[in-house]
């Protein structure tokens, strides 16, 4: 702001030393033009007084409505260009602000992505390790009943075997007490006994 007024002052003096060239460069011409009758040449205070009151009001005039309104011209188009700047920076401040939020919620994303996919893994995990062990505990059940069902059927088997053995030896047993026995017969029994239990 200094700058200007120092250059608007700076101004105002070239126009008046301009003023006060033409005006005795006017007046010195005034005087040749007079000194065909006069050889020495000789200054009208009343013309001098009111060639600088012309370039007084001039200069006023010049000012008031040229310097003026050029002034509150180009003082609008600065504080238009300071706006436009300000406003420039604002919208790189918020572009940057902005630019910072998204890298940080895409980061907050991707971290919040790998938590999910991570805790999608151990619940599939558990779940895999929950039905191993049930499969795993149904098929030892199964065995195990299996084991006993065939145990138990051994045990009907064997007694089932016993209480044959033990109808065919009585009944040995009544043919022996019957009649006595030859090694034929005896042979012949033993045969009988052995295909009756293979049957």
């Amino acid at each position: 702001m200094n700058e200007k007024k120092k250059a608007g002052k700076s101004l105002w003096l070239f126009i008046a030393l301009l003023a006060l060239f033409v005006a005795v460069l006017f007046y010195t011409g005034y005087t040749k033009s007079v000194s065909d009758q006069q050889d020495l040449v000789t200054l009208v205070p009343w013309t001098f007084i009111i060639q600088i009151c012309n370039l007084f009001i001039q200069v006023y005039l010049i000012k008031k409505f040229l310097f003026k309104p050029i002034n509150d011209i180009l003082q609008k188009r600065q504080e238009l260009a300071d706006k436009e700047i300000k406003e420039a920076r604002d919208a790189k401040t918020e572009a940057d602000s902005l630019k910072e939020q998204y890298e940080s919620s895409l980061t907050n994303a991707h971290a919040e992505a790998a938590q999910i996919v991570s805790e999608a893994q151990k619940e599939a995990q558990n779940k895999a390790d929950t039905l191993l062990h049930e499969a795993q505990t149904e098929a030892a059940g199964i065995k195990a009943r299996a084991a006993a069902d065939i145990e138990q059927e051994k045990k009907k088997a064997i007694n089932e075997a016993k209480d044959e053995i033990g109808s065919l030896a009585m009944e040995i047993a009544g043919k022996v007490v019957e009649k006595e026995i030859k090694e034929s017969d005896h042979k012949k029994l033993i045969d009988d006994f052995i295909a009756k239990v293979g049957a």
